[in-house]
């Protein structure tokens, strides 16, 4: 398995192909096409080799090593380094973002979960920023983050949201634990599962009950020439834009929408609306601060032995329904919350 292999993208390929179709943004037009091309180039498997640890031996740093380097607009990884874990800020915002990022990232891991950075047992966390020219993506690749700049007409810098470097070092997560197929609904799954963990990330840095949050993805990348707030929306699948060029998020909310497509892996990013707003459902309904509710449900749904790497979403939800009565009591409030989320959105069955 390659680097390469394990490549996710925060932003889908319908959203670019919208970009890159733009008259009026030339600039994104030609960016997007690149990323476009780019991402056609590296085919994710559809079967991936489960990676689950067997535990930590030994001493474990917990604290963060983070390293920052700077492609310089070029395509080649990693780059120059300009920031090692300690140093001062460099002045260049990608760079200190990026830095802050990862620290707030790992800094969530271990306080909620004690688990010492995405793998669990205590792996630098590395990145690269300003890559390419005009890139309108971030990706991991399965060792490092990847951020592109934008194109400054339809995307800023991918540095800027908290929750986009969340969403993807829990990639880097679900790879070390249930690596979930990335194709058809466990894929659907693995999108979902970074875009709670990214949300739960940024919470936890600004100290947001579920009530207070936002529930959006990519927040701020979007630049003011866009009709729309972000990526997607948690609370409100398909409402995160509306835009005259780039045309309506078409994320689903429920399986009355699902989308049945053989493009981006199955609807790996479409579909993920479902269990998106499955995850917000539950964690509003419960209340407080959503890491210690619906967030810890799922983490131990995401480590359970029950959720093989091919788990669709009835499965899944199976399991979360579970996960919550183990930990909060059969019947209790978030049993209850978890199980009426998932009848919601139509995954399961309302008794």
């Amino acid at each position: 398995m390659t680097a390469t292999d394990r490549r996710r993208s925060v932003v889908p390929p319908y959203l670019l192909r919208a970009v890159a179709a733009a008259g009026e943004h030339p600039r994104a037009a030609s960016a997007a096409r690149t990323a476009l091309a780019e991402m056609s180039a590296v085919a994710a498997p559809k079967h991936e080799h489960r990676v689950r640890p067997q535990g930590v031996t030994g001493t474990v740093d917990r604290s963060p090593q983070r390293t920052v380097a700077d492609a310089h607009g070029s395509t080649t990884l990693p780059g120059t380094v300009v920031r090692r874990e300690g140093d001062p800020d460099s002045g260049d915002a990608a760079t200190d973002e990026a830095y802050a990022g990862l620290g707030a990232t790992h800094a969530f891991w271990l306080d909620v979960f004690g688990r010492v950075s995405i793998d669990g047992a205590g792996l630098p966390l590395d990145a690269t920023v300003h890559y390419g020219q005009d890139y309108d993506n971030a990706y991991w690749d399965g060792s490092r983050m990847v951020f592109g700049d934008g194109d400054g007409e339809v995307f800023r810098r991918f540095t800027v949201a908290l929750d986009v470097i969340g969403h993807e070092l829990a990639h880097g997560v679900t790879q070390y634990t249930a690596d979930l197929t990335y194709e058809g609904q466990s894929g659907a799954l693995n999108e979902s599962v970074s875009d709670v963990f990214g949300s739960l990330v940024a919470q936890y840095a600004a100290g947001q009950t579920a009530d207070q949050a936002t529930w959006l993805i990519g927040q701020g990348l979007f630049t003011d020439a866009v009709h729309g707030v972000a990526l997607r929306s948690m609370r409100a699948p398909g409402t995160a834009y509306d835009d005259p060029v780039l045309g309506k998020d078409p994320q689903p909310a429920t399986m009355a929408d699902y989308v049945e497509t053989t493009e981006d892996s199955g609807g790996v990013h479409l579909n993920s609306g479902i269990p998106n707003h499955a995850f917000y459902l539950a964690a509003t309904a419960i209340g407080g601060h959503a890491w210690e509710g619906a967030g810890a449900v799922w983490w131990d749904a995401l480590t359970s032995a029950e959720t093989t790497a091919g788990i669709d979403f009835a499965g899944f939800a199976g399991v979360t329904v579970r996960a919550a009565a183990d930990r909060f009591g059969d019947g209790s409030a978030e049993h209850t919350a978890v199980r009426d989320a998932w009848r919601t959105v139509g995954v399961l069955a309302a008794s």
